[in-house]
C-alpha cells in the first residue's frame, strides 16, 4: 500500500480530490475521509474485498497531522498535498487547480504571447515572464526568489530532454489544457443535418470574440486540436506549418481570417 501511494502524482491526486469535493470548494468533510481513503485505494489496484476497515484507519492515521492541522475539522486539499506529494508535486498540484483551461483558443493566446521569439519554444526566461503575469493574474504576491525557484521547478518538472526549453506539449501539460473539444465529434458518422449541428458547436467554441470568424489564437486553438486528433504530440513548428496551409486553402478572400461559410466550404459542409 504505501509503495503505491509513494508513486502518487499531482495529476492523480488531483482526480481522486475532485470525485470527492464536487462543488470545489477546496475541503472535504471529516465524515467523508474513510470514503475519500478507501477511493484512493481503489485506484491504485486494490480490490474492494481487500480494503479492511484496518487498512483504512491506519491510512487515515498516516495523514492525521493533517486532519489535526484543520480547526473547523475539514480536510484542506493544500493541507493533504503538503503531506502526501513531494514539493514539487504539490506546488504542481494548487499550480494546476487555479489555473485550469478548457479551451484551447486560450492555451494559444498564452503560447503565441510568450513564445515572444516566434522558435516553437519557451525558454527559461520566456517561462519566468508567464509565470510573472499569472501570479499578477490571480492578484497573488510574489518575491523575485519565489519566481526563481517556479521556473526552475516548472522547468525541471517538464523540461524532458533538459535542453533549457519547453515545447508546445510541455506546456500544455504545465496548464492542465483540458481534453480536445474535438473528440466530442464524429462529423463522418452522423447525418448532415447532425453534422451542420455539430459544425455550429465547434465554430462557436473556437470563435471566443463572437465576431462570426476565426483570427489570430483562434485560429491556432483550431488548427492545434485538428491536428492532435491524428498526431498526438505535435511542436509548435508542427502547429505553424499546418496553420499556414490552413489559411492558404480556407481564407477565401484573403482578409487573414477564417469566416464561418469559408471553413464550412473546407470541410465540404453547405450552411444552406
Amino acid at each position: 500500500m504505501d509503495s503505491a501511494l509513494d508513486s502518487l502524482d499531482a495529476a492523480a491526486f488531483l482526480q481522486i480530490w475532485q470525485h470527492f469535493d464536487v462543488d470545489d470548494n477546496g475541503y472535504i468533510e471529516g465524515k467523508e475521509l474513510d470514503a475519500f481513503f478507501q477511493h484512493m485505494l481503489e485506484t491504485f489496484g486494490m480490490k474492494k474485498d481487500e480494503i479492511t476497515e484496518d487498512k483504512i484507519r491506519r491510512l487515515r492515521g498516516r495523514f492525521t497531522s493533517a486532519y489535526d492541522t484543520a480547526a473547523d475539522r475539514r480536510l484542506q486539499i493544500r493541507e493533504l498535498a503538503t503531506v502526501m506529494l513531494p514539493e514539487e508535486e504539490n506546488f504542481l498540484l494548487l499550480f494546476r487547480r487555479e489555473t485550469p483551461l478548457d479551451n484551447s483558443v486560450e492555451f494559444m493566446r498564452i503560447w503565441r504571447s510568450y513564445d515572444a521569439d516566434s522558435s516553437g519554444y519557451i525558454s527559461a526566461i520566456e517561462l519566468k515572464g508567464f509565470l510573472q503575469d499569472l501570479f499578477l493574474q490571480h492578484r497573488k504576491s510574489i518575491t523575485p526568489e519565489q519566481l526563481e525557484q517556479y521556473t526552475d521547478t516548472m522547468m525541471k518538472m517538464f523540461d524532458r530532454d533538459r535542453d533549457g526549453r519547453l515545447d508546445l506539449n510541455d506546456v500544455a501539460r504545465i496548464l492542465d489544457l483540458k481534453e480536445n473539444f474535438l473528440l466530442k465529434f464524429k462529423m463522418d458518422a452522423c447525418s448532415r443535418e447532425d453534422r451542420k449541428s455539430d459544425f455550429e458547436k465547434i465554430f462557436a467554441h473556437y470563435d471566443v470574440s463572437q465576431t462570426g470568424a476565426l483570427e489570430g489564437p483562434e485560429v491556432d486553438g483550431f488548427v492545434k486540436d485538428m491536428m492532435e486528433l491524428v498526431k498526438p504530440s505535435i511542436s509548435g513548428t508542427d502547429l505553424d506549418k499546418f496553420r499556414k496551409a490552413l489559411m492558404g486553402h480556407c481564407d477565401i478572400n484573403g482578409d487573414g481570417k477564417i469566416q464561418k461559410n469559408e471553413l464550412a466550404l473546407c470541410l465540404g459542409l453547405k450552411l444552406k
